[in-house]
């Protein structure tokens, strides 16, 4: 299919940005512009805002049956999509389409449980302490109107999580999405259009990010802001938050350390460790990132680690044999080769990769670092690519130490046979979602969120509907 240009979606139709600004859309595989998206005015976010008003005022006086109807819908909408749908995300992000089908799954399967969840926005009636006559209540109301800000890494996944909760709980959004990757979120906003959601209920629009957070972010509409981005701006976005009184949910990013006990299974830490490394060629915030490898498997572990990485065929998405895509633009390859030319710098040993792959397009070898020390960037900044980054460590608790030393929190894994080393993984691991055993699997009824500086707030669970609501109390005298 043709890749089409991607408009603005307010008041429940598509429209080009006031005055015809556009930005290029570029296909990571090929280094080509493969379209355009509209590039919002001043003028056009007014709009938006105006239209999520009374979008807001129309969805929160809806049943939760009536709007888990409409959800559901849409999500029945984007499985009938899904092979569409994927390859805009690929044509424009890169990742092979498999991958990319998953996603667009996913997010049906995450639409349907918000759809239900909703249903279980309850109140409480509490006991007065004094007078039986008075009925005292807890009410949840939906916060408002809500501005998210969302990535180019995961296109439609990380608009959804915000999405389903944010209407599963009656209110409305202004999506500010990815302008390298467009088109895919716009079908997702597509299919709620046409499930039959109410005009203003969902808004989406392209820009410039800095101006569209700072005329989003204060405006008094607008009484929630959700995030996901890295921890720089995150925490720029959150300080202005606060000057307005305005609630946050941050996901930030991460550097994921993986702990590999003398007593793990080699095999299986290599294969589940291998799939999450490499998985959109290492640019997910859950990516494992730091190896810290028992001493005595370290070698074992290393040479399988690296013959894992070798036999990963690289290509374009749409290819059916590939198994990692390009990066998603420019600056990742440049950050690549950054890092991996001051670790080896440093003393680390380059056991695999580190090489651009041709001229055409941001393609970049798997890469496996042994022997890193722990003063080198690629152990303290979050790399988001396909590097592997390998260290030794006597005890465990020297591991873990290890894990907890940099001020992120959002994501670990771990690999042992021993139930103690286990426990001791899952009970001092500060992180917000921690993996032992296996690759990272996450759904829509698990809380997905960091600790530390990798934010605040979860974007999974029933606790993801919290942020969405305000809580009141009323007590009622009756007689």
């Amino acid at each position: 299919m043709g890749y089409q240009d991607t408009k603005l979606f307010i008041n429940g139709r598509w429209q080009e940005a006031t005055g015809g600004k556009t930005i290029a859309v570029v296909n990571p595989a090929t280094g080509k512009e493969i379209g355009r998206v509209a590039h919002a005015a001043q003028a056009d976010l007014q709009a938006a805002v105006a239209a999520g008003r009374k979008g807001f005022e129309t969805w929160r006086d809806m049943t939760p049956a009536e709007r888990s109807g409409i959800m559901r819908k849409a999500a029945d909408l984007l499985r009938e999509r899904v092979d569409s749908t994927a390859t805009l995300m690929t044509l424009e992000q890169g990742k092979p389409l498999a991958e990319a089908k998953g996603e667009v799954r996913a997010a049906a399967d995450i639409i349907d449980w918000f759809a239900d969840e909703g249903f279980r926005v309850y109140g409480r009636i509490v006991p007065s302490r004094t007078n039986l006559a008075i009925r005292q209540m807890v009410l949840k109301d939906p916060v408002g109107q809500v501005a998210a800000f969302t990535p180019w890494n995961f296109p439609i996944n990380q608009v959804v999580r915000k999405v389903g909760a944010a209407l599963a709980t009656g209110c409305s959004m202004l999506v500010k999405g990815p302008e390298e990757t467009p088109a895919s979120p716009a079908a997702l906003i597509q299919a709620f259009a046409d499930a039959g959601l109410p005009p203003g209920v969902l808004g989406l629009v392209y820009g410039d990010p800095a101006e569209i957070s700072g005329f989003l972010i204060p405006h008094p509409e607008i009484r929630k802001i959700t995030f996901t981005g890295s921890t720089a701006v995150g925490k720029q976005l959150a300080a202005l938050a606060g000057q307005h009184m305005k609630r946050v949910t941050m996901e930030l990013g991460g550097h994921a350390p993986v702990i590999v006990a003398e007593d793990a299974d080699i095999e299986l830490a290599v294969k589940a460790a291998g799939a999450a490394k490499f998985r959109n060629a290492g640019q997910v915030c859950i990516s494992p990132t730091r190896f810290l490898v028992h001493r005595s498997v370290c070698e074992e572990f290393t040479k399988a680690f690296a013959k894992h990485a070798q036999g990963l065929k690289v290509g374009d998405g749409l290819a059916a044999e590939t198994q990692m895509g390009p990066l998603a633009n420019p600056r990742r390859v440049t950050a690549m080769e950054g890092l991996i030319q001051e670790a080896v710098a440093r003393g680390a040993t380059l056991v695999t990769g580190g090489q651009r792959i041709s001229n055409a397009g941001n393609f970049w070898q798997p890469t496996v670092l042994s022997d890193v020390p722990a003063t080198a960037k690629i152990f303290n900044e979050e790399p988001f690519g396909p590097v592997a980054a390998i260290r030794s460590f006597e005890r465990i608790e020297e591991a873990i130490a290890e894990a907890n030393r940099l001020s992120y929190g959002l994501a670990g894994y771990g690999f042992t046979q021993s139930l103690k080393s286990a426990d001791l993984l899952a009970r001092k691991v500060e992180v917000g979602m921690m993996w032992i055993n296996m690759p990272a699997v996450t759904s829509a009824e698990m809380p997905f969120g960091g600790i530390k500086e990798s934010g605040y707030g979860s974007e999974g669970g029933p606790e993801a509907l919290e942020a969405y609501l305000n809580v009141r109390s009323v007590a009622v005298m009756n007689g």
